[in-house]
Protein backbone atom coordinates (compact mmCIF):
# COMPACT_ATOMS: atom_id res chain seq x y z
CA UNK A 1 0.00 0.00 0.00
CA UNK A 2 2.99 2.24 0.83
CA UNK A 3 3.83 1.85 -2.71
CA UNK A 4 0.47 2.64 -4.11
CA UNK A 5 0.34 5.59 -1.73
CA UNK A 6 3.74 6.99 -2.87
CA UNK A 7 2.85 6.84 -7.19
CA UNK A 8 -0.91 8.66 -6.24
CA UNK A 9 1.53 11.43 -4.56
CA UNK A 10 3.74 11.32 -7.49
CA UNK A 11 1.02 11.28 -9.82
CA UNK A 12 -1.02 14.08 -8.14
CA UNK A 13 2.34 16.05 -8.54
CA UNK A 14 2.93 15.11 -12.07
CA UNK A 15 -0.58 16.90 -12.80
CA UNK A 16 0.08 20.05 -11.25
CA UNK A 17 3.36 19.86 -13.13
CA UNK A 18 1.22 20.64 -16.54
CA UNK A 19 -2.00 21.23 -17.57
CA UNK A 20 -3.06 18.21 -19.33
CA UNK A 21 -1.38 14.23 -19.67
CA UNK A 22 -1.97 11.64 -21.79
CA UNK A 23 -2.25 8.05 -19.92
CA UNK A 24 0.63 6.65 -22.04
CA UNK A 25 2.82 9.60 -20.85
CA UNK A 26 1.58 9.16 -17.45
CA UNK A 27 2.34 5.33 -17.46
CA UNK A 28 5.64 5.98 -19.02
CA UNK A 29 6.35 8.46 -15.93
CA UNK A 30 5.37 6.60 -13.31
CA UNK A 31 6.21 3.05 -15.06
CA UNK A 32 3.24 1.26 -14.65
CA UNK A 33 0.41 0.06 -17.36
CA UNK A 34 -2.65 2.67 -18.87
CA UNK A 35 -4.89 0.12 -16.85
CA UNK A 36 -3.34 1.59 -13.89
CA UNK A 37 -3.20 4.48 -14.15
CA UNK A 38 -6.64 4.74 -14.75
CA UNK A 39 -7.05 3.04 -11.57
CA UNK A 40 -4.99 5.26 -9.87
CA UNK A 41 -7.48 8.00 -11.68
CA UNK A 42 -10.66 6.64 -9.98
CA UNK A 43 -8.59 5.89 -6.66
CA UNK A 44 -7.68 9.67 -6.44
CA UNK A 45 -11.27 10.57 -7.54
CA UNK A 46 -12.96 8.37 -4.79
CA UNK A 47 -10.50 10.44 -2.17
CA UNK A 48 -12.11 14.08 -3.14
CA UNK A 49 -9.19 14.54 -5.59
CA UNK A 50 -11.04 17.41 -8.70
CA UNK A 51 -9.73 14.83 -11.87
CA UNK A 52 -10.89 16.47 -14.84
CA UNK A 53 -10.56 13.78 -18.39
CA UNK A 54 -11.62 13.96 -21.47
CA UNK A 55 -11.54 11.73 -24.44
CA UNK A 56 -10.44 11.86 -27.89
CA UNK A 57 -6.95 12.92 -29.92
CA UNK A 58 -6.27 15.63 -27.80
CA UNK A 59 -7.82 14.35 -24.37
CA UNK A 60 -5.83 13.32 -21.13
CA UNK A 61 -6.18 14.14 -17.60
CA UNK A 62 -5.99 16.89 -15.45
CA UNK A 63 -6.34 18.62 -12.48
CA UNK A 64 -9.30 21.21 -11.37
CA UNK A 65 -7.65 24.65 -12.28
CA UNK A 66 -6.66 25.95 -8.86
CA UNK A 67 -5.89 22.80 -6.55
CA UNK A 68 -2.58 22.22 -5.17
CA UNK A 69 -1.61 19.13 -3.35
CA UNK A 70 -1.28 20.08 0.48
CA UNK A 71 1.87 20.61 1.65
CA UNK A 72 4.44 18.12 3.26
CA UNK A 73 2.68 14.98 2.58
CA UNK A 74 5.32 12.44 3.15
CA UNK A 75 5.56 9.10 3.31
CA UNK A 76 8.03 7.47 5.76
CA UNK A 77 10.57 7.01 3.38
CA UNK A 78 10.59 10.39 1.54
CA UNK A 79 10.79 11.78 5.48
CA UNK A 80 14.36 9.69 6.35
CA UNK A 81 15.19 11.49 3.37
CA UNK A 82 14.90 14.58 3.92
CA UNK A 83 16.11 14.19 7.68
CA UNK A 84 19.59 12.17 6.35
CA UNK A 85 19.62 14.52 3.32
CA UNK A 86 19.69 17.28 6.28
CA UNK A 87 22.39 15.81 8.77
CA UNK A 88 24.47 14.68 5.81
CA UNK A 89 24.38 18.58 4.13
CA UNK A 90 25.43 19.41 7.54
CA UNK A 91 28.60 16.93 7.98
CA UNK A 92 30.14 18.23 4.72
CA UNK A 93 29.07 21.75 4.58
CA UNK A 94 29.60 22.39 8.38
CA UNK A 95 29.15 25.85 9.53
CA UNK A 96 28.16 27.25 5.72
CA UNK A 97 24.39 25.54 5.81
CA UNK A 98 24.86 24.18 9.77
CA UNK A 99 21.89 26.96 10.69
CA UNK A 100 19.45 25.85 7.78
CA UNK A 101 20.14 22.20 8.51
CA UNK A 102 18.74 22.55 12.12
CA UNK A 103 16.10 24.67 10.65
CA UNK A 104 15.16 21.96 8.23
CA UNK A 105 14.90 18.96 10.74
CA UNK A 106 12.95 21.28 13.19
CA UNK A 107 10.54 22.05 10.40
CA UNK A 108 9.61 18.63 10.07
CA UNK A 109 9.59 17.95 14.08
CA UNK A 110 6.75 20.22 14.11
CA UNK A 111 4.61 19.51 11.43
CA UNK A 112 5.03 15.41 11.05
CA UNK A 113 2.53 13.85 12.69
CA UNK A 114 4.02 11.60 15.52
CA UNK A 115 3.62 8.31 14.12
CA UNK A 116 5.50 9.24 11.40
CA UNK A 117 8.34 10.96 13.25
CA UNK A 118 8.87 7.56 15.33
CA UNK A 119 9.06 5.66 12.28
CA UNK A 120 11.43 8.11 10.90
CA UNK A 121 13.55 7.85 14.03
CA UNK A 122 13.65 4.28 13.82
CA UNK A 123 15.11 4.21 10.36
CA UNK A 124 17.43 6.76 11.26
CA UNK A 125 18.66 4.50 13.64
CA UNK A 126 19.33 1.56 11.32
CA UNK A 127 20.82 4.23 8.62
CA UNK A 128 23.72 5.46 9.71
CA UNK A 129 26.43 7.50 7.53
CA UNK A 130 29.47 9.58 8.29
CA UNK A 131 33.13 9.93 8.01
CA UNK A 132 32.59 10.96 4.58
CA UNK A 133 35.15 13.93 4.88
CA UNK A 134 38.57 12.87 4.74
CA UNK A 135 39.70 15.75 7.30
CA UNK A 136 37.83 18.24 9.67
CA UNK A 137 36.78 20.91 7.37
CA UNK A 138 35.52 23.54 10.04
CA UNK A 139 38.82 25.38 9.93
CA UNK A 140 37.88 26.24 6.90
CA UNK A 141 34.28 27.02 7.00
CA UNK A 142 34.76 30.78 6.33
CA UNK A 143 36.87 30.03 3.23
CA UNK A 144 34.24 27.21 1.98
CA UNK A 145 31.52 30.45 2.80
CA UNK A 146 33.45 32.66 0.72
CA UNK A 147 33.79 30.60 -1.74
CA UNK A 148 29.71 29.47 -2.18
CA UNK A 149 29.10 33.31 -1.97
CA UNK A 150 31.55 33.55 -5.20
CA UNK A 151 29.88 31.03 -6.90
CA UNK A 152 26.57 31.98 -6.57
CA UNK A 153 26.99 36.06 -7.07
CA UNK A 154 29.92 34.92 -10.39
CA UNK A 155 32.41 37.82 -8.18
CA UNK A 156 36.35 36.65 -8.63
CA UNK A 157 37.98 36.51 -5.70
CA UNK A 158 42.19 36.51 -4.93
CA UNK A 159 43.74 33.68 -3.00
CA UNK A 160 47.06 32.44 -1.51
CA UNK A 161 46.97 29.15 -2.38
CA UNK A 162 49.97 26.37 -1.03
CA UNK A 163 50.50 23.99 -3.74
CA UNK A 164 51.86 20.13 -3.13
CA UNK A 165 55.38 21.26 -3.63
CA UNK A 166 54.48 23.59 -0.28
CA UNK A 167 54.85 26.82 -2.66
CA UNK A 168 52.71 29.46 -2.19
CA UNK A 169 51.72 31.90 -5.25
CA UNK A 170 48.83 34.56 -4.95
CA UNK A 171 45.82 34.51 -7.72
CA UNK A 172 42.87 35.56 -9.03
CA UNK A 173 40.42 33.12 -10.11
CA UNK A 174 36.52 32.92 -11.12
CA UNK A 175 34.94 30.36 -8.95
CA UNK A 176 32.67 27.90 -10.97
CA UNK A 177 31.92 25.48 -9.30
CA UNK A 178 32.75 23.76 -5.83
CA UNK A 179 32.71 19.86 -5.65
CA UNK A 180 33.34 17.53 -2.85
CA UNK A 181 35.35 14.17 -4.41
CA UNK A 182 37.19 11.24 -2.29
CA UNK A 183 36.64 13.05 1.06
CA UNK A 184 38.03 16.61 -0.39
CA UNK A 185 36.80 19.76 -1.12
CA UNK A 186 37.41 21.17 -4.27
CA UNK A 187 36.80 24.79 -5.91
CA UNK A 188 36.94 24.28 -9.61
CA UNK A 189 38.02 27.94 -11.17
CA UNK A 190 39.77 29.66 -14.02
CA UNK A 191 43.14 31.01 -13.01
CA UNK A 192 43.65 34.41 -14.24
CA UNK A 193 47.33 33.62 -13.52
CA UNK A 194 47.95 30.56 -15.30
CA UNK A 195 45.10 31.41 -18.12
CA UNK A 196 43.12 28.44 -17.77
CA UNK A 197 40.87 25.93 -15.87
CA UNK A 198 42.28 24.86 -12.63
CA UNK A 199 41.08 22.69 -9.71
CA UNK A 200 42.22 23.79 -5.99
CA UNK A 201 42.24 22.05 -2.93
CA UNK A 202 40.32 24.14 -0.47
CA UNK A 203 42.14 23.05 2.43
CA UNK A 204 45.36 24.48 0.43
CA UNK A 205 43.87 28.17 0.40
CA UNK A 206 45.68 29.99 2.86
CA UNK A 207 43.60 32.89 2.79
CA UNK A 208 40.47 34.12 0.10
CA UNK A 209 38.98 37.59 -0.19
CA UNK A 210 36.84 39.01 -2.89
CA UNK A 211 38.37 40.80 -5.75
CA UNK A 212 36.57 43.85 -8.13
CA UNK A 213 36.08 41.37 -11.06
CA UNK A 214 32.98 39.86 -11.48
CA UNK A 215 33.12 36.74 -14.02
CA UNK A 216 30.64 34.87 -16.45
CA UNK A 217 30.42 31.05 -16.50
CA UNK A 218 30.44 29.38 -20.18
CA UNK A 219 26.98 28.07 -20.93
CA UNK A 220 28.72 24.85 -22.53
CA UNK A 221 30.74 24.29 -19.49
CA UNK A 222 29.85 21.50 -17.57
CA UNK A 223 31.48 21.17 -13.52
CA UNK A 224 31.17 17.51 -13.46
CA UNK A 225 32.79 16.43 -16.82
CA UNK A 226 35.39 19.08 -16.18
CA UNK A 227 36.23 17.24 -12.56
CA UNK A 228 35.90 13.73 -14.21
CA UNK A 229 38.52 14.65 -17.39
CA UNK A 230 40.84 16.65 -14.89
CA UNK A 231 40.88 14.12 -12.10
CA UNK A 232 41.42 10.98 -14.34
CA UNK A 233 44.18 9.34 -14.08
CA UNK A 234 46.38 7.57 -16.97
CA UNK A 235 46.84 4.16 -15.69
CA UNK A 236 49.17 2.73 -18.79
CA UNK A 237 51.92 1.24 -16.79
CA UNK A 238 51.04 -2.64 -15.87
CA UNK A 239 52.59 -3.66 -12.20
CA UNK A 240 52.83 -7.07 -11.03
CA UNK A 241 53.38 -8.41 -7.46
CA UNK A 242 53.59 -11.56 -5.66
CA UNK A 243 52.11 -11.60 -2.23
CA UNK A 244 52.93 -13.79 0.91
CA UNK A 245 49.78 -15.90 2.32
CA UNK A 246 49.79 -13.59 5.06
CA UNK A 247 49.12 -10.51 3.12
CA UNK A 248 46.90 -11.83 0.42
CA UNK A 249 43.34 -11.56 2.57
CA UNK A 250 44.38 -7.79 3.42
CA UNK A 251 45.42 -6.75 -0.41
CA UNK A 252 41.44 -8.64 -1.12
CA UNK A 253 40.02 -6.74 0.92
CA UNK A 254 41.22 -3.37 0.47
CA UNK A 255 42.51 -3.44 -3.37
CA UNK A 256 40.23 -6.17 -4.82
CA UNK A 257 37.87 -4.25 -6.43
CA UNK A 258 40.39 -2.77 -8.58
CA UNK A 259 42.84 -5.12 -9.37
CA UNK A 260 43.29 -8.59 -10.72
CA UNK A 261 44.46 -11.31 -7.51
CA UNK A 262 45.26 -14.70 -9.09
CA UNK A 263 45.43 -17.42 -6.44
CA UNK A 264 48.84 -19.23 -6.27
CA UNK A 265 49.68 -22.94 -4.57
CA UNK A 266 50.28 -22.33 -0.81
CA UNK A 267 48.09 -19.52 -0.31
CA UNK A 268 50.25 -17.37 -2.06
CA UNK A 269 48.70 -15.13 -5.12
CA UNK A 270 50.13 -12.49 -7.86
CA UNK A 271 48.96 -9.07 -8.11
CA UNK A 272 48.59 -7.35 -11.13
CA UNK A 273 47.58 -3.68 -11.08
CA UNK A 274 47.23 -0.54 -13.36
CA UNK A 275 49.16 2.76 -12.15
CA UNK A 276 49.90 5.94 -13.90
CA UNK A 277 53.55 6.32 -12.32
CA UNK A 278 55.61 3.79 -10.14
CA UNK A 279 56.10 6.35 -6.99
CA UNK A 280 52.71 5.18 -5.26
CA UNK A 281 53.47 1.16 -6.04
CA UNK A 282 57.11 1.48 -4.84
CA UNK A 283 55.93 3.21 -1.45
CA UNK A 284 53.27 0.45 -0.95
CA UNK A 285 55.74 -2.74 -2.16
CA UNK A 286 58.12 -1.79 0.75
CA UNK A 287 55.17 -0.68 3.00
CA UNK A 288 54.21 -4.54 2.94
CA UNK A 289 57.75 -5.22 5.05
CA UNK A 290 58.77 -8.02 2.34
CA UNK A 291 55.27 -9.72 2.26
CA UNK A 292 54.83 -7.99 -1.27
CA UNK A 293 57.73 -8.57 -3.71
CA UNK A 294 57.65 -6.54 -7.42
CA UNK A 295 58.21 -8.73 -10.11
CA UNK A 296 57.07 -6.02 -13.28
CA UNK A 297 58.27 -4.15 -15.03
CA UNK A 298 62.12 -4.80 -14.38
CA UNK A 299 62.03 -0.81 -13.47
CA UNK A 300 60.15 -1.23 -10.33
CA UNK A 301 61.87 -4.08 -9.65
CA UNK A 302 65.03 -1.80 -9.73
CA UNK A 303 63.57 0.79 -7.76
CA UNK A 304 62.46 -1.48 -5.41
CA UNK A 305 65.75 -3.30 -4.42
CA UNK A 306 67.63 0.59 -4.60
CA UNK A 307 65.22 1.51 -2.08
CA UNK A 308 65.66 -0.96 0.02
CA UNK A 309 69.32 -0.99 0.39
CA UNK A 310 68.85 3.31 0.41
CA UNK A 311 66.87 2.68 3.97
CA UNK A 312 69.12 -0.41 5.08
CA UNK A 313 71.96 1.85 4.75
CA UNK A 314 70.52 4.30 7.32
CA UNK A 315 70.72 1.41 9.80
CA UNK A 316 74.73 1.09 9.35
CA UNK A 317 76.59 -0.93 12.36
CA UNK A 318 73.07 -2.50 13.55
CA UNK A 319 71.03 1.16 13.75
CA UNK A 320 73.95 2.25 16.32
CA UNK A 321 74.44 5.50 13.97
CA UNK A 322 71.74 6.52 11.45
CA UNK A 323 73.19 8.09 8.05
CA UNK A 324 72.52 11.88 7.29
CA UNK A 325 69.44 12.43 5.03
CA UNK A 326 71.10 14.57 2.32
CA UNK A 327 73.31 11.25 1.82
CA UNK A 328 70.53 9.11 0.21
CA UNK A 329 68.26 10.22 -2.81
CA UNK A 330 65.57 7.67 -3.59
CA UNK A 331 62.13 8.87 -4.57
CA UNK A 332 59.59 6.51 -2.87
CA UNK A 333 56.61 8.76 -1.96
CA UNK A 334 53.60 7.73 -1.59
CA UNK A 335 50.40 9.38 -2.87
Amino acid sequence: MANVATRLISLIMLLQSKPRWKAADLSDELNVSERTVHRYMGMLEEMGIPIYSERGPYGGFSLMRGYKLPPLVFTSEEATVLYMGANLVEEVWGKVYEDAATSVTAKLDNVLPDDLRRRVARAQEGLVVGGLAARDYRPYGETLQVLRESVSTRRSVQLEYCDFSLATTCREVDPYALAFRWGLWYVVAYCRLRGEMRTFRVDRIEHVVWASHRFSVPQDFSAREYLDRAMRFDNQITVQVRLSPAVVPFVRERMGHWTEIEELTGGAAHLTLQVSDLDWVTGWILSQGGEAVATAPPELVGRVREAAAAILSRYEDGGTSVGSFEEVDVDVSAR
